[in-house]
């Protein structure tokens, strides 16, 4: 008898502290600051998977997309928007890049704490 790899979930209503963009946040693990504002952080992906692989995240707590659209501020939501913006304009990105955000288990998230991916620098 062969035993089943279980599928770990991760839990998107339920902040969980100890995720790897909470200790990223708090400078527990390093990472290549990329941009940062009173409400965003953004760094270089560790594990890129284009030319350009930029994780956003908001600096506060939130699980998935659909905490931080439920329960995230109008202002928080405008300036996370805004600055997905600004950080291609920071980077001279001008042919494009796509945004990506997964949500439970099976849109394959894989950190419990909302985050965009925005790819670039190569015909995706």
């Amino acid at each position: 008898m062969f035993l089943k790899k279980e599928k770990k979930m991760v839990d998107i209503k339920n902040y969980n502290s100890e995720n790897i963009f909470a200790k990223i946040l708090r400078n527990e693990i390093p990472s290549e600051k990329v941009f940062e504002n009173d409400d965003v952080y953004a760094f270089n992906d560790i594990n890129p998977q284009a030319k350009i692989h930029i994780l956003i995240i908001p600096k506060s707590s939130y699980c998935s997309f659909i905490d931080f659209s439920e329960n995230a501020s109008p202002t928080e939501q405008a300036n996370f928007y805004k600055s997905i913006q600004e950080i291609a304009t920071k980077l001279s990105i001008n042919n494009g890049y796509r945004l990506i955000t997964n949500v439970g288990l099976d849109g394959g998230q894989e950190v419990p704490h909302f985050h965009f991916h925005l790819l670039s620098g190569r015909k995706n």
